[in-house]
């Protein structure tokens, strides 16, 4: 009779399960033990350190696939292959702590699609009194304008944050943000597409918020995606945007069209 102890035993002994053991053996990480004379397979103390290898690399995550040669490879092989899967698992482990953070900023639906200094803004609009809708308006085109425009966006959230200290151009977006409800034809919105453009003109750093983000894209598509997102919802801001962007453009700004190509 040999030696040794039962598949339950070595597999309790070693932290695993029978099944994991049976698994072990199907794959030819472990051989199987001859049966004793009385049927039983007993593991050895031979058997039960290549069990512990075997785990051990496994938890480790090294692939089942690529345990069985490494354990046969010279000192030199084993020592190059742990770096690899050490590479692998840092790998991995950067893109789960990435997985992990936009988890976290999922409590806050903004900060799961913009940074924090956006979210911050977008705080600050609220606190300067603009409206829900032109807070949820602007964090929409702020998050086609991350993902379409991602060079140029802190450059962008820069001139925004300048143009949240002209205190003129505050209150006409409020003002604006109450014209959604306007007829497109309202006298009033062409009054106020003047008189934003020429303070516009006016204050040149201003127009970085209107052509830094298109100056960037190499075409003029992704500036009209985000430029005219939402304004099939709101006809009267699409008339104001047209209106504006038509007498910047009759100043000599180059503004893309919404059918140029």
């Amino acid at each position: 009779m040999r030696n040794g102890v039962t598949i339950g035993q070595a597999a309790a002994f070693v932290g695993v399960t029978v099944k994991t053991v049976r698994h072990y053996h199907k794959l030819g990480l472990v051989e199987e033990p001859e049966r004793d004379s009385s049927g039983y397979r007993r593991y050895g103390s031979d058997d039960l350190l290549r069990l512990v290898q075997v785990r051990t690399l496994a938890a480790a995550g090294v692939p089942l696939a690529e345990i069985g040669p490494l354990l046969d490879a010279d000192a030199a092989l084993f020592a190059a292959a742990l770096a690899d899967v050490e590479r692998q698992l840092t790998e991995r482990i950067e893109e789960l702590t990435v997985r992990r953070d936009t988890l976290h900023r999922l409590a806050d639906g903004n900060r799961a699609l913009l940074p924090d200094r956006a979210v911050a803004l977008l705080e600050r609009m609220s606190g300067l009194g603009f409206s829900a809708d032109e807070v949820a308006a602007t964090r929409e085109g702020w998050v086609l304008a991350k993902a379409l425009v991602p060079e140029g966006f802190d450059d962008y959230l820069t001139s925004f944050e300048h143009a949240l200290e002209d205190t003129w151009l505050v209150d006409l977006g409020k003002r604006v943000a109450e014209a959604a409800a306007w007829e497109p034809d309202d006298p009033r919105i062409a009054e106020f597409a003047t008189a934003a453009a020429d303070h516009y003109l006016a204050n040149p750093a201003l127009l970085e918020t209107v052509t830094g983000l298109q100056a960037r894209t190499d075409t003029a598509t992704r500036y009209t995606l985000i430029a005219h997102h939402g304004e099939e919802q709101t006809p009267a801001a699409a008339r104001l945007t047209e209106l504006f962007e038509a007498k910047l453009r009759a100043a000599g700004i180059h503004i893309p069209r919404p059918d140029s190509h």
